[in-house]
């Protein structure tokens, strides 16, 4: 294969990736608190960006074996720090045992953010706006810590001190997060307030879970509230007058009145303070009717833009660019938006607000779909990329160069300025790899990350229709 030589820029001052995660502990121990550790880095690289958080180390333990699973042992859940949120989303488990955190996993971001963005660093981001916080508070979560010292376990309810504050140390690691299974006499709720359906903040959030006896009376309630406080909390007040009775009318209108003289929300320019009370006591109010009404899950397989297996992978120096070995030893401290650019000539990638909100930027790094903004360069390192310029392989080969998306989006008129279509098309292309025949909820979803203030979308969900509608690809 071709190689091809790459330079050098500059974003923060070193990049670990170590082999294993007593060495990632000691890497921390040595350089806290002047390092971060990254896995996602969906919130990290925009602080660094931005110069929000001053330049440091990052320790990247995205790779690292054996810290990605999903168990449920003796109906204890448990989520590896490595464990994405598009992974819950996909665990079929985790829809009748984790009920909240699956649904609010499914509404964090777009695909591509899901496909980056852990469970872990959502919960030491610790922002009160941040969807699986509420859901893990209402499953009474705990966390374990670890440092090269030792270990300890952290109930969530008492892991945070304030806004974007933790408990942690800056020589310890996320390792675990563990809680209960729903029983076969729970049910669980979430639901947020946003100013749109993707890619949006929230206003408000809460998650439900409920315990009722044979004879339909609460045994056990849970109420969490988030972005209404300084810190997601419970509202033992709420549950408290829940416990005893039975759900109905009478009984949800009294809790949601309680939860609403809990909250303590700030006016900004999302909402008002005033706003965001008045939705407290409507979202709790219509998470506990979808818990009385045994509302179901979304019925809509998600789609989760993964490719499924990816091609060899290089070791040591190179990655895999468009099926082409490239040098990547030389590409230190910047994006990989910025290095396919810059150094690669791969220009169709396109930056747009370099914040993982507009999907210009979209490619697929090791067969998923991620905002290549939000990916340190290095991360490529043996990985296997597709851009733009490479998508055609990801159809049938007619010999005309041009994924069958292409061509549909051209047949469509689904192009006018053209600089969100190279998002969209890598979006599109993973998702007709990952669903032949997708259904047009399907396929909203998977663009829900790419932003297009020309079309309306109305060509471009056209072009999918005659993708889709040709049988291509297989």
């Amino acid at each position: 294969m071709k190689r091809v030589g790459i330079t050098i820029s500059l974003m923060w001052t070193d990049y670990l990736a170590p082999a294993s995660l007593d060495e990632a502990l000691e890497a921390l121990a040595a350089r806290a608190p002047n390092a971060r550790l990254i896995a996602g880095g969906t919130d990290l690289l925009i602080e660094l960006d931005l110069g929000v958080r001053a330049p440091c180390a990052l320790i990247d333990i995205s790779r690292l074996p054996g810290l990605d699973g999903i168990s449920i042992d003796a109906g204890i859940v448990h989520l590896g720090p490595l464990v994405t949120h598009a992974q819950v989303v996909a665990d079929p488990r985790l829809r009748t045992a984790a009920a909240p955190l699956a649904l609010a996993c499914r509404e964090i971001g777009a695909p591509q953010i899901r496909n980056r963005g852990t469970v872990a660093g959502n919960l030491i981001t610790a922002s009160p706006a941040n969807d699986s916080i509420t859901a893990l508070m209402a499953l009474d979560a705990e966390v374990t810590l670890r440092s090269v010292q030792g270990q300890r376990v952290v109930a969530l309810r008492d892991f945070y001190t304030g806004v974007r504050k933790t408990v942690m140390r800056p020589d310890e690691m996320l390792t675990d997060i563990a809680f209960a299974a729903l029983a076969e006499d729970e049910r669980g709720a979430w639901i947020k307030l946003g100013l749109r359906r993707a890619q949006a903040i929230s206003l408000v959030n809460t998650a439900v879970t409920i315990a009722r006896d044979s004879a339909g009376r609460i045994t056990r309630a849970r109420i969490a509230l988030g972005a209404v406080t300084p810190t997601i909390v419970r509202v033992p007040e709420a549950e408290a007058a829940l416990v005893g009775g039975r759900l109905g009318d009478a009984a949800i209108a009294a809790a949601a009145k309680l939860a609403r003289a809990a909250a303590h929300p700030i006016s900004d320019v999302r909402a008002s303070a005033e706003y965001r009370l008045d939705m407290v006591g409507v979202l709790v109010a219509r998470a506990l009717r979808a818990i009385l009404a045994d509302a179901p899950e979304p019925a809509e397989t998600p789609a989760l833009l993964w490719m499924g297996e990816t091609p060899g992978q290089l070791a040591g120096d190179f990655a895999v660019v468009n099926g082409v070995a490239v040098d990547w030893s030389t590409v230190h401290e910047k994006s990989l938006l910025r290095a396919l650019r810059e150094d690669a000539g791969l220009t169709g990638t396109k930056e747009g607000c370099a914040e993982g909100e507009c999907g210009s930027c979209t490619v697929l790094l090791d067969g998923k779909a991620v905002m290549s903004c939000l990916v340190p360069a290095e991360r490529a390192l043996g990985a296997d990329v597709v851009t733009i310029e490479g998508v055609a392989a990801l159809g049938p080969d007619d010999g005309d160069g041009l994924h069958p998306l292409q061509k549909a989006f051209i047949a469509a008129g689904a192009v006018q300025c053209g600089y969100c279509t190279p998002g969209l098309i890598l979006s599109g292309a993973t998702l007709l790899a990952e669903h032949a025949a997708p259904t047009r909820e399907q396929v909203k979803e998977a663009i829900s990350g790419n932003l297009c203030r020309c079309t309306g979308y109305y060509k471009i969900l056209e072009a999918f229709d005659l993708a889709a509608g040709a049988g291509q690809p297989a």
